[in-house]
């Protein structure tokens, strides 16, 4: 790249992280946790209830300047977004099309020396107590770790939890990281 993109790529970083951690202290959200220091994990997305999650999520990316990438209904990526959201990460997947997205995702990891996957388990907004375990099988084919970010609209508090490490006993793991996400609620007061 040449130093003219650089500057301006680096002088958006800062506009965003400026912008994310304004809009985060006007609507009185704290961040607590931090990332780990690997190039390379699957992020939890907890609780997902509301349009807002994505908002706030996207401040806080914002905020830290994470280079993340997340999945997202297809349908989301038509003009005049796409553009827009696949350049903040997005990545469409058409449900109704039979691909092995796992399989997609795990080539994606393999074939880079930094990547950040955010995926919301619970796969809806609606009301559901049974998570989807893509992103832990993505995770533990790909041997990277699992982080849980949160979010609680209750206390207005985001962030990132503990760093989990999936042993391949897929029942067991799952108890353990769904535990760490009871004391959250949704903005639709969704308990897990």
């Amino acid at each position: 790249m040449t130093p003219n993109i650089l500057l301006k790529q680096s002088i958006v970083r800062f506009i965003l992280s400026w912008f994310g951690n304004i809009v985060l202290f006007i609507l009185r959200w704290k961040v607590k946790g931090r990332l780990p220091d690997a190039k390379k994990f699957v992020m939890i997305a907890a609780p997902h209830s509301s349009n807002w999650d994505f908002i706030i999520f996207m401040m806080v990316v914002f905020k830290f300047k994470i280079p993340i990438h997340w999945m997202g209904k297809h349908t989301m990526f038509v003009w005049p977004f796409k553009g827009l959201l696949k350049r903040l990460g997005g990545i469409p997947v058409d449900r109704s099309v039979k691909t092995d997205t796992v399989q997609l995702m795990v080539d994606v990891f393999a074939k880079t020396t930094k990547f950040i996957l955010t995926i919301a388990p619970s796969g809806t907004r609606s009301k559901t107590k049974k998570w989807r375990s893509g992103f832990y099988h993505i995770a533990h084919q790909s041997k990277v770790p699992i982080v849980c970010g949160y979010i609680d609209y209750k206390n207005k508090i985001t962030g990132f939890g503990p760093t989990f490490f999936p042993t391949g006993d897929k029942e067991s793991d799952m108890i353990s990281i769904k535990h760490f996400y009871k004391p959250f609620s949704g903005k639709d007061a969704i308990k897990f």
